[in-house]
Parts: C-alpha cells; sequence; structure tokens
C-alpha cells in the first residue's frame, strides 16, 4: 500500500474528502518526526513505539573497490510493533 491508497482508504473509512485525510497523514507524520528529533518516543498502545537510536561510527568496505572506509555515527529511526498488532498480523483466518 502507498500513501495515494492509504489516503483513499483513510478517506473512505472515516467518512472525509482526500484532502482531509491527505491532511491527517501529513500531520501525523510530522508530529512522529518532530518528537523523534527531540528524542522522544512515540508509543500508539496496541499497534507500537516509534524511537530512535545512536548507531555508533565503524568500518566498512567498499564492495567494488574493497577499500576500507569510515562510516559516521548516526542517530537511526526505529519502529518495534506493539502486542495487539504482532497478534493480529500472525492470526490464522
Amino acid at each position: 500500500m502507498n500513501k495515494a491508497e492509504l489516503i483513499e482508504k483513510i478517506a473512505k473509512d472515516a467518512n472525509m474528502t482526500k484532502v482531509q485525510a491527505n491532511e491527517a497523514i501529513d500531520s501525523f507524520t510530522s508530529a512522529v518526526v518532530a518528537t523523534l528529533k527531540k528524542g522522544d518516543k512515540v508509543t500508539l498502545i496496541g499497534f507500537g513505539t516509534f524511537s530512535v537510536t545512536a548507531r555508533a561510527a565503524r568500518n566498512g568496505r567498499n564492495p567494488q573497490t574493497g577499500a576500507t572506509i569510515k562510516i559516521k555515527a548516526r542517530k537511526v529511526p526505529k519502529f518495534k510493533a506493539g502486542k495487539d498488532l504482532s497478534e493480529s498480523i500472525n492470526k490464522k483466518k
């Protein structure tokens, strides 16, 4: 499912226009990004938790040349699925 399909689904389910659904999705994503930039978590009980983890600097290897390269330390987003989401995906029909 891509963003356009998600917008269509939300608009239909929530009985709103596609423009309103798009604004809701954009608001949600910008709120998550802003919260993660501050170093906080976003927890949606039953769905999951968005968080940021630090990845240490390390050495890597260029696959084309085999040369060793330095990879800088960085922060990376992380998502951990909640119990309800995990259980609903693993349910047998």
